[in-house]
């Protein structure tokens, strides 16, 4: 049985003010969640501003990439 499939059957057991109960939990969750990732934006866009603010030039997508992958040991410099 799928986690989904368990959650629906033990839902369903459930007294009507039980499942009223559950839904607020799944609420302060879900909004828990959206208030991380909210943070995290504001966050990432303070970041680039002071960075853009000092002058530092910021990466293209293609240097993003390529730091990605050096960082994870996938890219191998070579000399042309």
């Amino acid at each position: 049985m799928s986690p989904e499939q368990d959650l629906l059957t033990k839902w369903r057991s459930l007294s009507p003010n039980k499942q009223e109960e559950v839904l607020d939990f799944v609420e302060f969750l879900y909004l828990k969640n959206s208030a991380d990732r909210a943070s995290l934006g504001k966050r990432l866009r303070q970041l680039r501003a002071e960075i853009v603010a000092s002058g530092e030039p910021l990466l293209t997508r293609d240097e993003v990439e390529r730091e990605i992958a050096h960082r994870r040991g996938g890219l191998q410099e070579t000399d042309s």
